[in-house]
């Protein structure tokens, strides 16, 4: 056998075995890829419904208006000493719920502010204090409320009045004490569901005086977006 005909037998040998090791490779399955997309171009159903699952996690609950929050004062307020625009610290005594879901807890920590405080000597010889709700803290994050104010005054010498203005519903008795006396006394009663209005009148000093754990009241006006 001449060397030309060597040389043709080497060279179809060499160039089987490359075929044939090219084939093999494109016979090899390819690696599966957990984050490839269907035949459709779209992500895998598992993947979906994670982010679905997510989705239902997070979505707020929302706190409707006219949702009355109970709280009581942390501190003590007057009308002889508030000013208007003062801030006071409040927690919430009853817990807020939706859907069977607690959206604002019992014990959360909750700012309110003073929006009018008129001492007895300088208001037609009564006394004004008006409260309202300003923000409630619920996981850590803070939310701005807008709630119903509720305004005390006095009246004429020896009288005292306690009311809710701007709202309906149950709202809690309000107790305080009697300025400068040292002792608490009844200013209020509940005011029943559906009145815009309440209270009630007594005698003792024309000054209003709120002692810290009053419990107060207030309705939401505006809807709130509490996150999970």
């Amino acid at each position: 056998m001449s060397r030309n005909t060597y040389s043709s037998a080497f060279l179809s040998l060499g160039l089987l075995l490359a075929l044939s090791g090219c084939q093999k490779a494109a016979d090899q399955p390819a690696a599966p890829d957990s984050a490839a997309s269907d035949s459709s171009g779209n992500p895998p159903a598992s993947s979906g419904k994670a982010a679905a699952k997510q989705a239902v996690a997070a979505k707020p609950l929302v706190v409707p208006a006219h949702t009355t929050v109970s709280v009581v004062l942390d501190e003590a307020l007057s009308s002889k000493t508030a000013t208007s625009g003062q801030h006071f610290a409040a927690t919430v005594a009853s817990p807020v719920e939706i859907d069977g879901k607690v959206a604002i807890p019992k014990g959360a920590r909750a700012s309110g502010v003073v929006r009018d405080a008129k001492s007895a000597g300088r208001f037609k010889g009564g006394a004004e204090l008006s409260l309202a709700l300003a923000s409630i803290t619920v996981g850590g994050s803070s939310y701005d409320v807008a709630t119903t104010t509720h305004t005390l005054t006095s009246k004429g010498k020896g009288k005292r009045t306690a009311a809710m203005i701007g709202g309906g519903g149950a709202a809690g008795a309000l107790i305080g004490g009697l300025a400068g006396g040292g002792k608490g006394a009844a200013i209020g009663a509940a005011v029943g569901a559906g009145a815009g209005t309440g209270g009630a009148a007594f005698t003792g000093n024309r000054e209003i005086t709120l002692a810290a754990e009053t419990p107060i009241a207030f309705k939401l006006t505006q809807a709130v977006e509490i996150k999970p």
